[in-house]
């Protein structure tokens, strides 16, 4: 009986294995995403401003109190020491509560500054048991290099840069990005229904995974030749034809990106 129960006991060791693997890599998934999260300028941007106002409505139930114990001393129910402390207090109160009022205002400025300045966050990496994780890890650190690179390309320091070359370049970029994250969104949609189709239905189910991993790739490929177009770019900056160097990039990758948005439908 022993013998008999050692390969199913092995078999379900190698399954909690899996699963815990599994588990951990989501956990861990979880909490790069909290930190990112909460780590994000804007993220903590809101929580200054938020400090900002409990610290100010603290101010104004300070100098309400005040005002009222004035206002007392004034109608001499209260003695006329606590009035001139109220005054004091008041007065003191009142520039903090107004220098509070100021930064909540720098806050608030900077905040809308980064709503214009700053692209809007990521979506999450798909899962690392995903055949789009790896692509999709490749176009987040692609998407990071091109966007230092135009930035420096946009430059007045690079006037031999034109800056329709350098703003068409930006614009195919997010393009390409969005189609291949719609892309990478229907593979794992046909990876949930591999993994629970019967096996005997997996088999179409299979092809596609595989179909759309190879899209995936040929579109982060493309998108890495742009930024290895800017990079060129910016490394011969004084070069003659800088306009058909970063053009030739950008247009091969609009065309991969009207084919992926083509194919996703």
């Amino acid at each position: 009986m022993a013998s008999a129960m050692d390969p199913r006991r092995r078999v379900a060791g190698e399954i909690a294995q899996v699963v815990g693997a599994q588990l951990q890599g989501q956990l861990a998934d979880q909490v790069r995403r909290r930190v990112a999260a909460w780590n994000d300028p804007r993220a903590k941007l809101d929580r200054r401003y938020r400090r900002s106002s409990r610290v100010l409505t603290f101010w104004l139930i300070v100098l309400a109190i005040l005002s009222a114990l004035g206002v007392l001393a004034l109608v001499g129910a209260v003695p006329v020491a606590a009035g001139v402390a109220a005054a004091i207090g008041i007065a003191g109160t009142g520039v903090l509560a107004a220098r509070t009022g100021v930064r909540m205002r720098q806050l608030n400025a900077e905040r809308e500054r980064l709503v214009l300045t700053t692209p809007p966050p990521r979506p999450p990496l798909p899962a690392r048991a995903s055949a789009a994780r790896e692509p999709m890890e490749r176009l987040r650190d692609a998407e990071d290099a091109l966007g230092e690179l135009l930035g420096q390309l946009d430059s007045a320091a690079l006037t031999s840069v034109p800056a329709d070359s350098v703003a068409q370049a930006r614009a195919t970029g997010r393009e390409a990005s969005s189609a291949l994250r719609a892309v990478s969104m229907q593979l794992q949609a046909v990876e949930r229904a591999r993994d629970t189709a019967p096996p005997l239905e997996r088999g179409p189910l299979v092809e596609g995974v595989r179909r759309l991993r190879a899209q995936l790739d040929e579109g982060v490929d493309g998108y890495c030749g742009l930024v290895a177009a800017a990079g060129r770019v910016l490394a011969e900056s004084s070069a003659a034809h800088p306009r058909e160097i970063l053009g030739d990039a950008t247009d091969h990758l609009a065309g991969l990106a009207s084919a992926l948005r083509d194919l996703s439908g």
